[in-house]
């Protein structure tokens, strides 16, 4: 009897850790928004990059990603300066803003 406790208290404690595990997995996650990364394909890639192109004056898209919590789309853009700028757009591929992506200083929305 002390043997069947014992295995069930340790069985009890496993699945505890592991749903304690996952929650905190889960939270450590929610907060990232790069966990979820999509990045936009076919046409719509190519349009997306135009205008974020068009919107930055010219640069290399270095990433992309649908549903971007700023927006439906969001295409970063490195400038000729080195500069990282992030453009996002609704679903019909208008320009919402265009925010600095700086490393460790977010300049915000930026009307280049």
């Amino acid at each position: 009897m002390n043997k069947k406790l014992k295995g069930t208290l340790l069985a009890a404690a496993a699945i505890a850790a592991l749903g304690g595990g996952g929650a905190a997995l889960a939270g450590a996650t929610g907060g990232d928004d790069n966990a979820t990364d999509q990045p936009i394909t076919g046409n719509a890639l190519d349009k997306a990059k135009s205008v974020a192109l068009r919107q930055t004056g010219g640069g290399e898209v270095t990433a992309t990603e649908i549903r971007d919590e700023e927006g439906y789309y969001e295409v970063e853009v490195r400038r000729g300066d080195g500069s990282q700028v992030d453009v996002h757009l609704d679903r019909n591929f208008n320009v919402i803003d265009e925010s600095s992506d700086g490393s460790g200083s977010d300049q915000g929305e930026s009307s280049d």
